[in-house]
């Protein structure tokens, strides 16, 4: 195992959980999102600039750079999994879904400034589109995960525990 996906749907906790994780594992983290905005500006920028397949685009060359790493613990955005060439090139890690309620991920959206700062607004806004995404998604991130937390009713250090408990049982 070379590096650590986590997968989800915005809200989810995949960056709170990658610095837990990788602290736990000894290794390094990253989250793509941010690595993408040092680069390109705020995904909401980006989104307005070139659209959804413009960030797609650069997702996915970021991805392609990501996948390079060692020991690394990469928190990926949500719609990575998206296109059939990034649900390939995951293969190469180890790849864990953090799965949420979509009215749980309403209610951490809400709450998040950087939600509101940074990210695309939601087209249709609100949990209805939440829903509609997640529904989408599910069968993608099914098919790319190893490893499914459930991360409705658990903290971050939880879902981190359960990931590495799931990863190394018998240590």
């Amino acid at each position: 195992m070379n590096s650590i996906f986590l997968i989800g749907y915005r809200g989810s906790g995949k960056t709170t959980v990658a610095q837990l994780l990788a602290d736990k594992l000894g290794w390094q983290w990253c989250d793509a999102d941010a690595v993408l905005e040092d680069r390109f500006g705020s995904i909401r920028q980006i989104f307005a600039a070139e659209g959804e397949a413009g960030f797609r685009e650069k997702e996915a060359a970021l991805l392609e750079e990501l996948c390079q790493l060692q020991e690394y613990v990469i928190a990926t955005g949500g719609g990575v999994v998206l296109r059939p060439q990034n649900r390939i090139k995951l293969l190469l890690g180890k790849v864990i879904w953090l799965r949420a309620e979509p009215v749980v991920l309403w209610q951490r959206l809400r709450d998040d400034p950087v939600t509101l700062e940074r990210r695309p607004n939601l087209a249709e806004g609100g949990l209805e589109e939440i829903d509609k995404l997640v529904r989408q998604r599910t069968p993608l991130y099914e098919k790319c995960a190893d490893i499914e937390v459930n991360t409705d009713d658990k903290t971050p250090v939880e879902v981190a525990e359960s990931i590495y408990e799931a990863l190394y049982p018998s240590r």
